[in-house]
């Protein structure tokens, strides 16, 4: 067995280097609306590399626009994180050109305040395609979460969600 990377052994606070995998479709029922209709919901698992901790998020849909949000709410709530694993789906990358534009776009006259932003930036790093072993760490949270979601829920869930 090899060693571990260093981003899982070294001390950091929690969530500053993490890892972020979709599941589902999950069938619910929106709260609002009269009709018996399901609607397809995913599941954003962030797991912390050095506590091990699961964060779940609620998406709407597979959308680079759904997964930026969910990202400023997993941030608000957790903190800024330095590093960011994913696997290579297309909205992970997505998202990860939109968020490299939007940088780009930032030229600031005071250099203190670019300084920040650029500080601020955070590293998105893949894992090799078609090579879902290297994403272990995330992917073994995922199973755990649908086991667990699985035996909680029944068949129809009643979920709120942001539909923004």
């Amino acid at each position: 067995m090899g060693n571990l990377p260093s981003e899982r052994v070294n001390i950091s606070s929690p969530f500053t280097i993490a890892g972020l995998d979709l599941c589902g479709p999950f069938l619910v029922k929106y709260k609002n609306q009269r009709k018996e209709t399901l609607n397809k919901v995913y599941i954003c698992v962030g797991i912390c590399f050095s506590t091990k901790a699961i964060h779940l998020e609620l998406l709407s849909d597979l959308t680079s626009d759904a997964l930026i949000a969910t990202l400023k709410r997993f941030t608000s709530r957790r903190g800024k994180c330095s590093k960011i694993y994913t696997d290579n789906a297309t909205n992970f990358v997505g998202a990860n050109s939109i968020l490299k534009k939007f940088h780009k776009l930032i030229n600031f006259s005071d250099e203190n305040l670019a300084k920040y932003f650029v500080s601020e930036n955070i590293d998105w790093k893949f894992i090799p395609p078609k090579s879902p072993h290297f994403g272990g760490l995330w992917e073994a949270s995922v199973k755990s979460v649908k086991h667990h979601l699985k035996r909680a829920i029944s068949k129809i869930a009643v979920l709120p969600v942001d539909t923004k």
